[in-house]
């Protein structure tokens, strides 16, 4: 839902720069552009959801909810935590998501960084 949500941004930023007149030409040199565009959209998207100390909404449409550790509603400082801590995991090759596979209460490298994890509402 969150990634939907960021691809339907995507593309209308890309119809209306089409409507204004602008051309969208995927050569060597534009790609590295539109990659980091979509980076700092999704940046962006996580740091709302922080700022605003809430669930994102694909979370509430898939019924999670973010706690501590403490089995408290996470500060934005926590949120904020995980969503660097998460940039983090998905930078060393997605070795920090992976590790929930072998972590003895399958969290990941976000989770035990933040201190905070995903649980059913």
């Amino acid at each position: 839902m969150d990634a939907a949500m960021i691809a339907i941004a995507l593309a209308l930023f890309a119809v209306v720069f089409r409507l204004a007149g602008g051309e969208v030409v995927l050569n060597a040199r534009t790609i590295p552009l539109f990659v980091a565009v979509a980076a700092a959209v999704v940046v962006l998207y996580r740091l709302v959801w922080c700022y605003a100390c809430c669930d994102s909404p694909g979370m509430r449409w898939t019924n999670l909810a973010l706690i501590n550790f403490d089995g408290q509603e996470p500060t934005r400082k926590e949120r904020l935590a995980r969503t660097a801590s998460g940039f983090l995991s998905l930078a060393a090759g997605g070795l920090g998501l992976v590790w929930a596979l072998v972590d003895e209460e399958t969290l990941t490298w976000h989770d035990h960084i933040s201190k905070t994890f995903l649980t059913p509402r």
